[in-house]
């Protein structure tokens, strides 16, 4: 009985995080289906893989026919932060949660799933992060599948205009946080630069690797020039 009523309260915490998943995810379909795939190849992508930037970055990798090398590359630098959210939530876990069980959960960290866990009061369960994952990447996959499905059966025009939904999406997330604070701003300013560079001065480099070394010079200097402080103001060296 307390197994059950940790798994419901964790799937209840995951409704709103599956329903804002859904508009996501429908981009994300639109966008795999526009570079080949079927909607059954992306359903399984976000269904394998819950990472809404990786999984562009990842079908940008396959529509270029890059290197699996590449690809893992990739998605180790796009992803990596989700360790970092790992050794965090481990903090706060359960003694039920044994080896099995972070393996299992660790398929289930996402930025949202994340804030939601760090919030939580009370020590996280297997079965409530069990519950979370479940109906949060319900909302993922249901998502991709319907957008998919709607990428194939309407016309070009409409998928073309859709397909840029989830790139508005990231320009929304990092706007907000870029007027408050210099630092952000100039870290956007600098991958963006960076990118550009990368378009029309190394025009045979590969998208995901134009990616990688974009991701990684922006993440050194924005350290150099803008390093983290602790609370009494001297510069951390972690």
């Amino acid at each position: 009985m307390m197994k059950r009523s940790s798994f419901l309260r964790g799937a209840v915490a995951g409704i709103p995080i599956a329903l804002g998943y859904l508009s996501v995810s429908f981009a994300f379909g639109i966008t795999a289906v526009r570079a080949g795939l079927t909607y059954f190849q992306a359903a399984m992508i976000s269904l394998t893989n819950l990472t809404s930037a990786g999984q562009v970055a990842g079908v940008e990798v396959i529509a270029a026919s890059g290197s699996l090398l590449e690809m893992a590359a990739v998605q180790l630098t796009i992803n990596l932060r989700y360790a970092l959210m790992g050794i965090s939530l481990s903090q706060n876990l359960d003694p039920r949660f044994t080896l099995p069980h972070r393996l299992i959960a660790a398929y289930g960290i996402t930025d949202e799933i994340f804030a939601v866990c760090s919030t939580n009061e009370e020590p996280i369960t297997p079965a409530y992060m069990y519950g979370i994952t479940a109906i949060a990447t319900l909302g993922w996959v249901s998502g991709t599948f319907i957008g998919g499905f709607a990428g194939q059966a309407l016309p070009a025009a409409v998928t073309a205009a859709l397909g840029i939904v989830i790139y508005g999406m990231f320009i929304a997330i990092i706007v907000p946080p870029a007027a408050k604070h210099r630092s952000i701003l100039f870290t956007v300013l600098l991958a963006a630069a960076l990118s550009i560079l990368c378009k029309y001065l190394l025009p045979s480099l590969s998208s995901g690797f134009s990616v990688i070394i974009c991701a990684v010079l922006t993440s050194v200097f924005a350290a150099l020039l803008f390093p983290k402080k602790d609370e009494e103001g001297e510069v951390s060296e972690a």
